[in-house]
């Protein structure tokens, strides 16, 4: 699913002149220097009488990170140069996930920054058009809402240049965690982009360590993103420095080589031997068009993919992220049969396919009837 070679260029941000009031028809609260948005289905948080902790809201799923915006070309097999012309379509790898499970029906939350801008309103926005849960979102009157123009190959492959410098995504805090949100969560989902720079990154290991005491399952999409990080050690050394924390991990063969230093994507031994720490309990590896793989510490093995004409690859990892926490949300221990754990996957494999048929990620995730829809007579057999 996630076969970008990541040929990622740095940029700063450019202003957006805004002329006109932000507030439109959000919460106007303020948490320090950032906004605060309300939610219609956070409805206040029901606690627990024995605790006093959130009671816990059945199958939340709570996704952590960047949320921005991506710029597609209009034509494929060009350089951004070349482009005659750009779709503007919302992106960020933890909160497409979230938009993923709502899409299914399922029940998802987003904990983020963005700025104190057009886009970040409008992408506050289009999260509560998807029945997403954007009561953790805030907003940086200081920092703008990042942008990435993404190139797409002839094969639908694509290419980053991001903009960010910093962008609000970067600059979210410790003060401005929605704590309680987590807390409410059963599924608790997050990559590793959000590690690179403080602020954030101690933001990210605090919220990591309030789900894990709520006894949220933790999952973890590295979705590398190379040029992002200081060096290529520098960004093996952060993406694995969590490594060990999570329950689950879902990765992509090119991440594979990179984070074993070259060793065969394809081997089940590197995988089990390299990447699979002792409290793991379920590793996936995507592997595009050809389905994925799946490792426990009882059974491992693989599930086809689904055959689709490819148009763009954005979001087609997190798509299959999303297909698969709304099966485990809906099941917590359906990693430990493997006939349901196969059903979910190709559920998953189904999303991603989906995905790649329209540009832009989350303009492009597909409902549960249309994965039920392209499914249809396929075996999870191989």
């Amino acid at each position: 699913m996630d076969r970008s070679d990541d040929k990622t260029k740095m940029g700063c941000c450019f202003p957006v002149r805004l002329d006109r009031s932000m507030r439109r028809s959000f919460g106007s609260n303020r948490n320090n220097s950032s906004d605060k948005l309300g939610s219609p289905k956070s409805g206040g948080t029901p606690r627990s009488r024995k605790n006093k902790e959130p009671a816990k809201v059945p199958g939340l799923v709570v996704c952590f990170g960047e949320l921005l915006i991506d710029f597609v070309p209009t034509a494929s097999g060009v350089s951004l140069a070349e482009a005659p012309g750009f779709k503007k379509a919302p992106g960020g790898a933890p909160a497409n996930v979230a938009v993923g499970i709502a899409r299914l029906g399922g029940n998802a939350a987003f904990i983020g920054k963005v700025g104190q801008d057009e886009f970040g309103y409008m992408l506050a926005d289009i999260l509560k058009q998807n029945n997403v849960d954007n009561s953790g979102m805030r907003f940086d009157p200081n920092a703008r809402t990042a942008l990435a123009f993404v190139t797409l190959r002839a094969d639908g492959e694509r290419e980053f240049m991001f903009f960010r410098n910093p962008s609000a995504d970067m600059l979210l805090t410790e003060s401005e965690l929605d704590k309680d949100l987590i807390r409410k969560s059963s599924i608790f989902h997050y990559g590793s982009i959000s590690l690179i720079e403080e602020p954030c990154r101690s933001t990210h290991l605090e919220a990591m360590k309030v789900a894990k005491e709520a006894g949220c399952i933790l999952s973890y999409d590295p979705n590398l993103r190379l040029p992002l990080w200081p060096s290529a050690e520098a960004a093996r050394e952060g993406i694995m420095s969590i490594w060990d924390q999570a329950d689950i991990i879902k990765i992509s063969e090119e991440e594979i080589t990179f984070l074993t230093g070259g060793e065969d994507a394809f081997d089940d031994n590197v995988v089990l031997t390299k990447l699979y720490p002792q409290n793991l309990k379920l590793l996936l590896v995507t592997e595009g068009s050809e389905g994925c793989r799946y490792y426990t510490k009882e059974f491992h093995g693989r599930v086809h993919g689904v055959k689709v004409e490819a148009v763009d690859t954005t979001g087609a990892g997190d798509a299959f992220v999303g297909g698969l926490l709304n099966s485990l949300a809906a099941n917590p221990e359906l990693y430990k049969d493997e006939k349901k754990l196969r059903e979910a996957l190709l559920f998953a494999n189904g999303c991603g396919a989906i995905t790649v048929t329209e540009k832009g990620a989350i303009p492009a995730l597909p409902t549960k009837e249309a994965v039920v829809k392209i499914l249809d007579g396929v075996s999870t057999a191989n």
